[in-house]
């Protein structure tokens, strides 16, 4: 039989809404004995009618606090499930909506619920009774013939009520919905709360997976194409020294070559040590410091106070402005000094960068001291440039230790 879509439709929505006020039953249902139980033990505590009373009391309140929690999670997957509507859950100190969802509108939900489902079996059994009738003896039947106008009128009766339950069930649901919702859902500030960690623990992730990807790079540089620069230059000096009869061109090719394989290593150790200094790694802050300090183009003055390292990611973005501050010192500043202090206050990390250049320097304008900045707060912390024309340029940067 070919069932009409509207009607399929029809019938497969008030199973849904059915089998959503049947499981709600049991959920909604439970807190009112537990509370009474409690009630009553904590009647016969005050008027010691019971001796027993008041360790028995612990059973059902601790029973009821447990619900209060349990049943939340029992309330999302119901919802999830037979309605499609997903709730957050809800964390552990969050326990008013919870406390006033699961005792005190889930039992007036359960009293709907369970009316709901009598007038559906009082509509069935109502709209069948001529056959419940039908089942007694013939004799009785027709001792008892004016049980058919009552039987009349209660199929008609049971008939409305049945028409009348996917309406009542349906506008049940919706009501629950919209309950649920109200009270089950976090609040527009604990929602933007939660993404703010969301987004910090994913930052957090890019930015531990970025140093690894340096680290990998770094690596791979200094295993690979390092060692076999290093190895060509090997074998070009060894190729100068021994081939003594060699056209001038010639030796002069190999010079040229032995000249451009050193200056190769040379930019290549400089591109390894910018991408992730192994001295970082096993050192520390303090001495990578000390060597960006000794190969920079300027003198420079370090003054370090690091009792603890800092977390990894926090100690290469220390480093890796002040490489960025020497160079933007040396190439636009035209000073002739640099002081460079980087100290522990707490779980503050303050390093500051300092130079008797010319100044003028604008964050706003430059791209480079821009990805400084980005990359200060990549790790949540604060970058303050004070650069006025005529100088000195004054740069700190305070990052959390704890990152």
């Amino acid at each position: 039989m070919n069932i009409p879509p509207r009607l399929r439709r029809a019938l497969v929505r008030l199973r849904r809404d059915l089998l959503f006020v049947a499981a709600g039953v049991p959920l909604h249902g439970i807190v009112p004995p537990l509370f009474l139980w409690a009630l009553t033990q904590l009647i016969n505590t005050l008027d010691g009618s019971s001796s027993a009373a008041p360790i028995v009391f612990w059973a059902p309140a601790t029973l009821l606090v447990i619900c209060a929690y349990g049943l939340t999670e029992a309330q999302r997957w119901r919802f999830r499930a037979l309605c499609g509507l997903d709730l957050p859950r809800l964390r552990f100190r969050e326990a008013k909506r919870q406390f006033a969802y699961n005792w005190l509108v889930g039992p007036l939900f359960g009293v709907l619920e369970l009316l709901l489902l009598a007038v559906l079996a009082a509509g069935l059994t109502a709209a069948t009774s001529p056959l419940w009738v039908g089942m007694f003896p013939l004799q009785w039947r027709l001792d008892h013939r004016g049980v058919w106008t009552w039987v009349g009128y209660a199929s008609a009766v049971g008939l409305l009520a049945l028409a009348a339950v996917p309406a009542l069930a349906g506008g049940l649901v919706r009501l629950e919905n919209l309950v649920a919702r109200a009270m089950l859902h976090v609040s527009r500030s604990e929602e933007l709360q939660r993404r703010v960690e969301d987004l910090t623990t994913s930052r957090a992730g890019a930015v531990d997976a970025a140093d690894a990807e340096r680290r990998r790079i770094e690596r791979d540089l200094h295993d690979g194409a390092q060692q076999r620069l290093v190895a060509l230059a090997l074998n070009l000096g060894l190729a100068k020294a021994t081939l003594k009869d060699l056209p001038p061109e010639a030796r002069q090719v190999i010079d040229e070559a032995h000249r451009e394989a050193k200056e190769a290593i040379e930019e290549l150790n400089s591109l390894v040590r910018g991408l992730h200094p192994a001295v970082l790694d096993e050192l520390g802050l303090d001495a990578a410091l000390s060597g960006l300090a000794a190969r920079a183009p300027l003198p420079v003055r370090l003054w370090t106070d690091l009792p603890e390292r800092a977390a990894p990611a926090v100690e290469a973005v220390a480093y890796f402005v002040v490489s960025e501050a020497l160079n933007n010192v040396a190439k636009h500043a035209e000073a002739t000094r640099a002081d460079v202090t980087a100290t522990r206050l707490g779980e503050i990390l303050r390093v500051v960068v300092t130079d008797d250049g010319v100044g003028g320097a604008d964050p706003a304008r430059g791209s480079g001291l821009k990805g400084l900045a980005q990359r200060v707060r990549s790790v949540d912390g604060a970058f303050r440039m004070s650069s006025p024309v005529g100088g000195p340029t004054t740069m700190t940067v305070e990052l959390p230790c704890t990152t």
